[in-house]
């Protein structure tokens, strides 16, 4: 961005023109919240609207330290939408509440399960974290991704949602391959993966328990997928929980990352009540903490 230029080309602007700036991470004083950086910015303008809730979680120059030099720095319609429904999950969700949570990693998502554990009347966990749970259970695992490091945490968890009275279930079986192959898979006989095979997906029965846990929420979230749904042969899964969240007719919110991108592949956005824009975002939001890009505004549905 060359400062003077831009501030020229804005200077210059009519009654319904529009000024697009380039990517601003380009330069290092966004990402370093820079106070130089971002009264420059502010200089271009006489209001201030943040509307990229996708980057709220990030304190950046252009959604923190210049949001601070506005009067009343505002949320746009996008943003506000983002905090009313993720918001809600947290403060005031319809019951039976649901929360479905997959991908790679624990490690990803265990501040999310922490802070949802006391507000959520069922946990459904599938993709590859849920073997780290399985394995602390004594499960056998075959080549399945394991966080060893995070099975303690997994048990913590486990216990916790006993004590609270909160129906945690993980998967009955799987879909497994053979470690390295580009095999379709078979069906596991239980939750154990057999010796040298790698578990990519949740297995029939799973489905089935997992969609008649899902049919009786009346609000779902769903953040992560199955298994290996950009694999036909692994997608069957999340497929599955995707339009049975769809079909439940509840308050049904989608936050972010994979498993937006899998609805949307499906052609199933209609069926949801919100799909976040936000990955990171949502799961910062959603694990309790305050994102700098929200905290910083004044006319925002907090």
């Amino acid at each position: 961005m060359h400062r003077r230029r831009v501030s020229a080309q804005a200077a210059a602007l009519r009654p319904g023109q529009v000024l697009l700036l380039e990517n601003l991470r380009f330069h290092k004083e966004e990402e370093a919240d820079d106070e130089g950086f971002a009264a420059a910015l502010a200089g271009l303008a006489d209001l201030y609207v943040n509307d990229a809730f996708g980057s709220a979680h990030r304190p950046h120059a252009s959604v923190h330290a210049m949001a601070r030099r506005f009067s009343r720095p505002a949320a746009g319609l996008l943003m506000d939408k983002e905090i009313r429904s993720l918001g809600r999950l947290l403060s005031e969700p319809d019951r039976p509440f649901a929360v479905v949570v997959g991908g790679a990693k624990v490690s990803d998502k265990i501040e999310l399960l922490d802070h949802l554990l006391a507000r959520c009347n069922t946990l459904l966990i599938g993709g590859a974290m849920a073997f780290t749970f399985l394995k602390a259970l004594g499960h056998e695992t075959g080549s399945s991704l394991v966080e060893a490091a995070r099975e303690q945490d997994a048990r913590d968890l486990m216990a916790m949602a006993a004590v609270k009275g909160v129906s945690l279930l993980l998967p009955e079986d799987h879909m497994e391959a053979k470690a390295g192959t580009k095999e379709r898979g078979r069906p596991t006989a239980g939750p154990d993966v057999n010796e040298a095979y790698v578990g990519l997906d949740i297995g029939p029965r799973t489905v089935v328990s997992f969609t008649r846990e899902i049919r009786k929420a009346r609000t779902v979230l769903w953040n992560g997928p199955m298994g290996k749904f950009e694999e036909p042969g692994f997608s069957a899964g999340t497929e599955a929980v995707a339009r049975a969240i769809g079909a439940s007719g509840g308050f049904t919110v989608v936050g972010g990352g994979d498993s937006a991108s899998a609805i949307k592949k499906l052609g199933l956005e209609s069926g949801f009540t919100h799909i976040s824009t936000g990955g990171g975002a949502s799961l910062e939001f959603l694990s309790g903490r305050t994102l700098p890009g929200v905290a910083v505004l004044t006319d925002v549905s907090v």
